[in-house]
């Protein structure tokens, strides 16, 4: 029993030290928020997408990167609607 426990106890510590402590960043995605990458637009909804983060397709000469899979998708459904919007 004693060994369950302090088993708990550490489980929870970890817990606690990669939800709000050093790996709080790795865990939500914040792996190149202190760098300088490079942003790019999402055509979709506008948003700021960093060069290693999100989803990005290639479509006819340009390469796009969307924030979300709801805003990939909204572009494989309609391209040339965004591409068009993007390089105008």
């Amino acid at each position: 029993m004693d060994r369950f426990v302090s088993f708990l106890l550490f489980a929870v510590l970890f817990y606690f030290m990669m939800r709000f402590g050093c790996g709080a960043h790795t865990i939500h995605g914040h792996q190149g928020h202190h760098r300088n990458a490079s942003a790019a637009k999402d055509p979709v909804c506008g948003t700021a997408v960093a060069a290693d983060s999100g989803y990005s397709e290639r479509y006819e000469k340009g390469e796009y990167r969307f924030c979300s899979r709801k805003c990939l998708d909204q572009f494989d459904a309609n391209p040339q609607q965004f591409a068009t919007a993007q390089h105008a």
